[in-house]
Formats: structure tokens, sequence, C-alpha cells
């Protein structure tokens, strides 16, 4: 089975291999942004939870790139589900460039009203240069704002979220789609995994099922933000030669 979509006023194509079934659950967005933070949460999930591969993004406008993986050839950005959690995951090796950003927020949102999602969840690290680490959220609905509180993750009452955290929370303010962003703060010469690990287990707060054992995670995100970072280095002379 692979169905191949093409969403509207945007060169970013959704191709289908499995059947999805994610009704009244939740779509988390695994894109670099700002740091590897979020990637490195969604990717560690993954790794400890059963998800299975269900489809991948395509476009043009994204660097020709094949990521060998136990020997499998794989596309840098796929889609991740778990059928019986109810949870999709879109899970990028590369950061999209910045002219991207709006497609990739567009096509997330309308994948998930496609497959009836309840929620979409992403996320995001704030450098900063406090010691104790701390996580807060903020959600474009009364019931996303209530989703946090439940989950005891303070909300956020004023800031700037740029790029594709911040156009989904403005899409999901307009149409009334539950959109939740946590931010974990970090610092500049800090590694991005201990701020991918906060987020994964705030996560599994907000997210049934996702529990995460903090230690392993730890572990876990270690490795995946190597493997990002490999990737991104990997990419840079396609990136330089598309995009200038």
């Amino acid at each position: 089975m692979q169905t191949i979509e093409k969403i509207m006023g945007s060169d970013i194509t959704v191709r289908e291999v499995k059947s999805v079934d994610i009704e009244g659950g939740y779509l988390l967005d695994g894109f670099p942004y700002a740091g590897l933070a979020s990637a490195i949460a969604t990717e560690s999930m993954i790794n400890t939870v059963q998800f299975e591969m269900v489809g991948v993004l395509d476009s043009d406008l994204f660097p020709p790139l094949s990521i060998i993986k136990n020997g499998v050839p794989n596309f840098p950005t796929r889609i991740f589900a778990n059928n019986n959690l109810k949870v999709a995951i879109f899970s990028s090796y590369l950061t999209p460039h910045e002219s991207l950003h709006r497609q990739v927020a567009k096509t997330m949102l309308d994948w998930a009203n496609k497959h009836k999602c309840s929620y979409i969840v992403s996320s995001s690290a704030i450098r900063s240069e406090e010691q104790d680490s701390f996580i807060v959220g903020v959600g474009s609905t009364n019931e996303a704002k209530k989703k946090l509180t439940d989950a005891e993750i303070p909300l956020l009452s004023n800031g700037t979220i740029p790029g594709i955290p911040g156009i989904l929370l403005n899409e999901g303010t307009l149409s009334d789609t539950n959109v939740i962003v946590l931010l974990s703060n970090s610092k500049d010469s800090g590694p991005d995994f201990k701020a991918g690990a906060q987020i994964c287990m705030a996560m599994s707060k907000i997210v049934p099922g996702t529990a995460c054992d903090l230690k392993s995670i730890l572990q876990e995100a270690e490795v995946v933000e190597q493997s990002i970072k490999k990737t991104e280095e990997d990419a840079e002379p396609l990136k330089d030669a598309m995009y200038g």
C-alpha cells in the first residue's frame, strides 16, 4: 500500500507506505530548529517506544540525500506511528531551510487534520544562562493549555517563538487546532542531547503510553545527537549548492 499526497500550495509531498490510525491522538513535530533538541527528543522516543515507519516526506527543495542505517537506505525525513498509542512522529535528520518553514508547518497541520488527530506537539530549546533546567509550554487553545496544566508544566506568559513551532501555534489559534509547544532551556555551550532528553520527558507527561526512563533517554539522546550532527555535516555542501 502506498498513497502519495501533495498538500495544496506546498512543494512537499507526503508518501504513506502503511496505514495510519491515530484518530483522537497525537502528532509530534521532530524537525530540528534552533538546535537539535526537538529532533533528538522525538528520535529518542522512536527508539524507546515501539514505532514503525509509515511514510516519508519528500520535496525537490530538500537536499538529495540517503541515510544508511543498518545497511538500509532511508529518507532523511520520515513519518513514524504507533497505532495502538494513537501517536505519529514527523522525524527529520535535516534542518529545513527557513524558506520551507511555513510549508513544513502547513504539511503537518493538514496531515494531522486528515488523520483526525487531536493534538500537535512541537518543541524548541531556549538559550539561557540559568543553571537549573526547566520546561515551559505554550498552548494554542484552552484545551491545549489545560493539557499542559494537568501535566504540571508551567505556561509561558510572554516571549517569542520563531520558526515551525511559532507557525504551528499561530495557525492552531486561528483554526482552533490544539497545538502545544514545549520549550527547554539550554546553554549555548551545552550539548543539545540534554535539552532533547528534557523535552522527551515532558512529552511523555502529555502523551499517554510514552513514559521514558531519564537515564536511558540521556544515553540514547547523546547517540542520536551525534548521528544527526553527522547527517547535517554531510548535507551542508548540498544545502550550499541549493540555497546559496
